[in-house]
């Protein structure tokens, strides 16, 4: 299981490479510091449980933050130039 987190480590900090070349600093940012807590998460050697029981709550603080700024935060149609 703590493969998963290196893997998901290595992803996010693709994610971030992109993100800053693309131009995007904060999205960068936010993701450069999701792949250091993967990346230390990997290395604590947790119980299998332990790790589902994170991925969970990380994935519910996600979900609650990525609902909150979609609903609330968004400018609708401020995508189109």
């Amino acid at each position: 299981m703590d493969r998963m987190y290196r893997v998901l480590a290595f992803w996010t900090g693709i994610f971030a490479v992109m993100f800053y070349l693309g131009h995007m600093q904060t999205t960068a940012l936010i993701f450069l510091g999701q792949t250091g807590f993967f990346a230390i998460l990997s290395y604590l050697k947790l119980s299998e449980r332990m790790y589902i029981y994170i991925f969970g709550a990380y994935l519910t603080v996600f979900f609650a933050g990525f609902t909150y700024w979609t609903t609330f935060m968004m400018v609708p149609g401020a995508g189109g130039h």
